[in-house]
């Protein structure tokens, strides 16, 4: 509402002394409206009338606009220093205007990137119903008819809209309570529920929220404070690049968990069989410090930068409960494991009992390069690295050379040999040592064909 000299213009109103100015949703403003400007003059808002102007807004809001009503009203100067309610009532209707507030090109993609990832999005907005259709049709979110009105949700109760809620994808004309109890509903039915606001009405849902994400540049103080991440650069897209973010890193740690457990437990094999085969321990003390720091570390840090595995954004989110060993890891770890320890294990168990002096060398070099191949292979929860690329992640391919490197110069370097107690091997145990170590790569390739072909007979 806003008021104004009507001296200063040339208007319907010229001739009174002040005049108020209104605008908002074209259907509230007819409600208050009791006549209508048309041509050089005010008119009865007949029933006819309405419907014209009803119409209009519709057919513009079906367009994508944002649409406006505009009214007015002469005021006397008793009413314009009065009762500030009286204000808006008696209104002249004026006209409408639309506004054209496209999404950016890029929240089309990152809609079908949020369903194929397993991620609903919903609309909430203060729109026009038709307004929020024909956007949300237009960047994918809507796939029916299904929009619900604030009128309608007034209309629910909470355990109605939680049956109807996994339904409809487009809120239209919605309050703060409104949102509030969306978010609700929605955690009532088991999903993780991420809420965007910008505004200090917004706070509540936000905060109610699974995920309250704000905006950096429109937003309130409030909707920040409410907020558990703010989006510095108010794009809907930014939210979806964070999941695909967030994912990779929990792949990531998966990785380097299963990478490093998977070598203790190999490490721990061979220790524990050891005695029951009546041989020495095959391993120093300092020999399992440097296979924890060196080969364990090296590629174990170089695996947390892995890029997104291809289907990252291709799958369903993960339970939030789920364990970190779930969906085989710990079978992964146990079975890869005990193959790694019972490999270097036999080899050492053979030249303990052929009386070869290089076996316990053997066992430390073979139980180390297996660790490499195996970090090679976790790369990807089921692609080969033949299809990755050896070359793609520079970082982990460096600190297996590194190692390679490091465990041939402890092995060949005689000052080394005295700290490490090795021994240089010979081409033939040392080609024994290089292939067994192999053993582990393929087995874990092999491990990963099978989830490949189980996932192409689930489709």
């Amino acid at each position: 509402m806003a008021l104004t000299d009507p001296s200063q213009t040339e208007a319907p109103w010229r001739d009174s002394p002040f005049v108020a100015f209104s605008k908002g949703a074209v259907t509230e403003l007819l409600e208050v409206c009791t006549e209508v400007w048309i041509g050089d003059e005010s008119v009865p808002a007949t029933d006819e009338l309405r419907q014209r102007i009803q119409k209009a807004d519709d057919s513009m809001a079906q367009d994508g606009q944002r649409v406006l009503g505009l009214a007015f009203r002469p005021l006397n100067e008793d009413i314009a220093t009065g009762d500030e309610t009286l204000l808006e009532k008696g209104l002249t209707f004026i006209g409408l205007t639309g506004m054209l507030d496209p999404p950016r090109p890029e929240v089309k993609t990152a809609v079908q990137t949020c369903r194929s990832a397993g991620i609903r999005p919903v609309m909430i907005t203060g729109d026009h119903p038709l307004t929020a259709k024909r956007i949300a049709q237009d960047l994918g979110i809507a796939d029916n008819d299904n929009i619900m009105t604030g009128v309608e949700l007034s209309k629910v109760s909470s355990a109605e809209l939680e049956n109807i809620v996994e339904d409809v994808s487009v809120f239209a004309r919605v309050s703060p309570e409104h949102k509030l109890n969306i978010v609700q509903a929605l955690q009532n039915k088991g999903h993780i529920v991420a809420m965007t606001g910008d505004g200090v009405n917004d706070a509540p849902a936000l905060r109610r929220s699974n995920i309250g994400v704000a905006m950096g540049i429109t937003g309130t103080d409030v909707s920040k404070e409410a907020a558990d991440m703010v989006i510095l650069d108010d794009n809907f897209a930014t939210i979806v690049n964070a999941v695909e973010e967030g994912r990779t890193i929990y792949d990531n740690v998966r990785k380097f968990i299963k990478y490093t457990l998977t070598s203790n437990a190999g490490e721990i094999y061979v220790m524990l069989f050891a005695p029951f085969l009546g041989m020495p321990l095959p391993l120093t003390a300092l020999q399992i410090l440097w296979i924890n720091l060196v080969t364990d570390g090296l590629p174990g840090l170089a695996l947390s930068i892995e890029n997104p595995e291809p289907n990252t954004m291709q799958r369903k989110p993960y339970a939030p409960n789920e364990s970190v060993f779930a969906r085989g890891m710990g079978n992964h770890i146990l079975w890869v494991g005990l193959l790694m320890g019972l490999t270097a294990l036999g080899i050492g168990f053979w030249g303990w009992k052929t009386n070869n002096p290089y076996w316990p060398t053997m066992v430390f070099t073979t139980i180390t390069l297996s660790q490499m191949g195996h970090a090679l292979a976790v790369r990807s929860e089921s692609e080969s690295l033949f299809k990755l690329g050896l070359f793609s992640n520079k970082l982990l391919l460096s600190a297996v050379t590194l190692t390679f490197v490091l465990q041939f110069g402890i092995t060949y370097w005689e000052p080394t040999q005295v700290w490490f107690g090795t021994m240089p091997l010979p081409p033939f145990e040392l080609a024994v040592s290089l292939g067994l170590s192999i053993v582990i790569f393929g087995a874990v390739e092999v491990e990963k064909w099978f989830k490949r072909r189980n996932r192409s007979w689930r489709r």
